[in-house]
């Protein structure tokens, strides 16, 4: 796996200001019986686009999954500097198609941190999916099923929900992956203006491309 630093930098700020979103120390993190992380020490920073390239299983998920609080690291530091929790977009696979959600649906499911799953929805609740998915240029999909959505469609929807839960840190697994070109190109300049507007964001990805 390598690290992309700094892909898509941001203006320059003070000398005195760290720069770091989050700092990585002596990690090691699997899965039982399969380590996969070994004495991993970086820095992400902050206010830019990272992305984790490398071929499967050399480690990209298992390394958001800890970032994102997923994973449970068996020893080493993470230490994140002021900010919210972070939102974590998984793969597009790891949502199925057979359930029954609409877009917007699954943009609100980004919510259920903040409000609880049994609560309904609040004005600003409502105001976050919206401005989501308006950011995402999914507000005509509201109503349609998830299934129905192209791979491109799909994917901005999820990234939506990501964006619902109103983080300035932004994880996402394999976004663009599969994807035809002219949606990949969307999804890219999307998340550059993201970072631009103040979002740490990191991806995982196994094309260099992307």
């Amino acid at each position: 796996m390598t690290i992309m630093f700094n892909k898509h930098r941001p203006e320059p700020r003070d000398a005195g200001t760290d720069h770091r979103r989050i700092r990585v120390t002596d990690l090691d993190a699997g899965y039982p019986g399969r380590p996969v992380l070994h004495q991993l020490t970086t820095d992400i920073p902050a206010l830019a686009m990272t992305t984790l390239v490398g071929p499967n299983g050399s480690g990209k998920s298992t390394l958001l999954g800890v970032l994102a609080g997923v994973i449970t690291p068996t020893s080493g530091r993470l230490r994140y500097a002021q900010g919210r929790a972070p939102a974590f977009v998984p793969q597009r696979g790891a949502v199925g198609d057979a359930l029954p959600l609409t877009a917007r649906q699954t943009v609100e499911m980004g919510r259920w941190a903040e409000r609880g799953l049994w609560r309904r929805p609040s004005r600003h609740d409502r105001e976050a999916v919206d401005s989501a998915m308006a950011r995402m240029g999914v507000a005509d999909l509201a109503a349609r099923q998830l299934g129905e959505l192209s791979g491109g469609q799909r994917q901005r929807v999820l990234i939506a929900q990501g964006l619902a839960q109103q983080s300035d840190l932004l994880l996402l697994d394999e976004p663009t992956t599969g994807l035809d070109p002219e949606s990949r190109e969307r999804i890219t300049v999307l998340l550059t203006d993201l970072v631009a507007d103040g979002t740490t964001v990191v991806q995982a990805t196994h094309d260099l491309e992307a």
